[in-house]
């Protein structure tokens, strides 16, 4: 493995590692954040780390069950448990989007327990609430909320943002996503230089690391991108439910399946949109037109994506996978089947972070229907 591709692999799973190692050298400011509807320019402008929270699957989640109840979304439930139980270290504020229903609810939740408990030692909360509608008018809606969290944000560091420093932090993120942008075509090269799971390991480890030291890394990774090995199987375009840990992906590509692209804002939708320009109207712009996100686009939208972006990966089959209490993804698959007019099969209900029993014997028939591609493929193929 190069050295860079293991160090964004520590990053991305340890994920607490660099958030630690900013508190040692500043003294505090971190601010954790759920949702990628989050414009973590403003975090990284006030001098502050952004740390992009995610759950632990496997880990019994039961403090988060008791005020969010079992009915959510596992992976909101999860985060909950672990910022109650300090998995995330001391955090000077916590910005969650109102990017899905199991996301507000956590809001209002950590919300009411900071406000009623002041014992559990929760730190301030802010929703910033990026709507997704092609208006003029949503553009203004977007840019006032935008403007109260960087007051927000202004407050927690002590110290203002001013436009010079913003349009810095918005240059800076816009590089990080153009270098995600290049990385993850490793893995829809011929072949693949980098797996999904690895691919989803780096995009984390960069939702953890300031961004000067995650761009850094993608950097010499790309330098050593020759170097990588081949990676081979089934190339699938996977789309539904997102991923916040690379529990699922390691499961599928063990399966015989290659990971080489995804709908969510774990992975490709995160970097797929830059900025226009370094102002803060430019931004918001930005946040709105992002996407589209399965709990908040349209059917037609995601089908028409997922169609676009499955034929740029060169996939070969389409894996829908719906995690439980997560509806939205039932019902955008039969338009994205048709859109694809790929081999295709929904794993519905999923658990939390893995494959349910069902899965296994409907993957494996994806995989003996469909063709695995590279050199080793077809030349077992002739054989």
């Amino acid at each position: 493995m190069s050295a860079a591709l293991a160090q964004l692999t520590s990053h991305g799973t340890d994920r607490r590692a660099a958030a630690d190692a900013f508190r040692t050298r500043h003294h505090g400011g971190v601010i954790g954040y759920v949702g990628a509807d989050v414009p973590v320019e403003y975090i990284t402008a006030a001098g502050l780390l952004p740390l992009r929270l995610s759950g632990s699957p496997g880990t019994p989640s039961t403090t988060g069950d008791r005020y969010l109840g079992t009915g959510l979304d596992p992976a909101a439930r999860s985060v909950l448990t672990r910022l109650l139980a300090g998995d995330f270290g001391p955090l000077d504020g916590i910005v969650v989007s109102r990017d899905s229903e199991a996301s507000l609810r956590l809001f209002y939740a950590l919300r009411e327990l900071r406000r009623v408990d002041p014992a559990l030692a929760l730190p301030p909360v802010h929703l910033v609430d990026v709507l997704h509608l092609p208006h003029r008018t949503t553009t203004r809606y977007v840019r006032a909320k935008l403007g109260q969290l960087r007051a927000t944000v202004e407050t927690w560091a002590g110290r203002s943002i001013d436009d010079r420093t913003l349009a810095d932090a918005i240059t800076a993120h816009d590089r990080l996503r153009e270098l995600l942008t290049r990385v993850a075509a490793l893995r829809r090269s011929q072949p693949a230089r980098l797996t999904g799971t690895q691919t989803l390991t780096v995009v984390a480890a960069t939702t953890v690391l300031p961004v000067e030291r995650a761009t850094a890394l993608l950097e010499e990774l790309l330098t050593e991108a020759d170097h990588l090995p081949a990676h081979e199987g089934v190339r699938v375009f996977l789309t539904g439910s997102p991923h916040d840990t690379g529990h699922v992906y390691t499961a599928l590509e063990d399966s015989g399946l290659l990971v080489v692209g995804e709908d969510h804002d774990w992975g490709d939708l995160l970097s797929r949109r830059r900025t226009a320009a370094p102002t803060e109207a430019a931004l918001a712009e930005r946040y709105q037109y992002n996407g589209p996100s399965a709990p908040r686009a349209s059917i037609r939208a995601r089908a028409e994506h997922t169609r676009r972006a499955a034929r740029e990966c060169g996939a070969q089959a389409l894996v829908s996978y719906a995690r439980v209490h997560d509806d939205a993804p039932g019902w955008d698959y039969p338009a994205q089947r048709e859109a694809t007019g790929l081999p295709s099969v929904l794993l519905n209900r999923q658990p939390y972070g893995a494959l349910g029993g069902e899965a296994a014997e409907a993957l494996a028939e994806l995989t003996r229907t469909t063709q695995p591609t590279g050199p080793r493929a077809r030349a077992e193929a002739t054989r």
